[in-house]
């Protein structure tokens, strides 16, 4: 699949969902629209994280919260191609963002979740005129632009380097002392920093219940279901009510 066609279709994902091409995109609010079941939590594996697809309806989403946030919203874009965009797709577990041209999905996914998270409009909208020069954006906006759209700083720059507004040597130079530039311009941290948190998005919970409900497994089970998507039943008492 070419580029321009996945510009195209990146272009059209955000307009069908009511997004322009200038405006960043709460994911997770996004994930709730589109009804996709989507886990958040910490893997001791490598990977950024999983899509699998079953039927037309039934999409599921793993993201792996020990890597930075910045990275995670990537991965959320990137499985966000395979579930709604590649045909004929059942599963796939991802190392994103490394453009890897010898695994063509992945590398589509990656072209995908770059143009989808990072509208070429968008950026440009934030560049200053006189930086709308090859090899001419400056470090801060870089930073003004990363943190508009919630991406990370590897992720932009090849976006960057691909739209022509850097060359290699400032990819090699902004690429580097990444959390102590945005430190020195006064900018949050958490970006660029792993959370480790655990959430689910979508009925996971509500699909639980039901099985439980109906005498599909015992409530032992339904408790254990939802303890693995991270919820801690030990703050309540026994009547159910939050500890004081």
């Amino acid at each position: 699949m070419s580029l321009l066609v996945l510009e195209k279709y990146a272009s059209q994902f955000r307009a069908e969902n009511g997004f322009g091409n200038k405006e960043s995109i709460h994911l997770k609010s996004l994930l709730h629209k589109l009804g996709v079941l989507a886990v958040f939590r910490p893997l001791e594996m490598e990977i950024s994280g999983m899509a699998i697809k079953v039927g037309e309806n039934n999409r599921f989403m793993l993201i792996n919260t020990a890597r930075t946030l910045g990275h995670q919203h990537f991965t959320v874009c990137h499985e966000l191609y395979h579930l709604f965009i590649q045909k004929d797709f059942k599963n796939q577990v991802c190392h994103v963002g490394q453009f890897n041209k010898k695994e063509k999905e992945e590398y589509n996914g990656d072209s995908f979740a770059s143009k989808f998270l990072m509208p070429e409009e968008g950026i440009l909208a934030l560049i200053p005129d006189n930086e709308l020069v090859k090899a001419n954006v400056s470090l801060a906006t870089v930073l003004k632009i990363e943190q508009y759209f919630s991406c990370s700083r590897a992720a932009l720059l090849h976006r960057l380097r691909e739209l022509q507004l850097i060359d290699k040597v400032q990819d090699l130079k902004y690429g580097s002392g990444v959390m102590a530039s945005a430190m020195n311009h006064g900018y949050s941290l958490k970006l660029y920093e792993k959370d480790c948190q655990s959430e689910v998005i979508g009925d996971y919970g509500d699909l639980a219940r039901k099985l439980f409900e109906r005498d599909r497994i015992s409530e032992s089970h339904y408790y254990g279901l939802l303890e693995d998507i991270g919820l801690d039943f030990s703050i309540l008492g026994s009547n159910g009510d939050e500890k004081e």
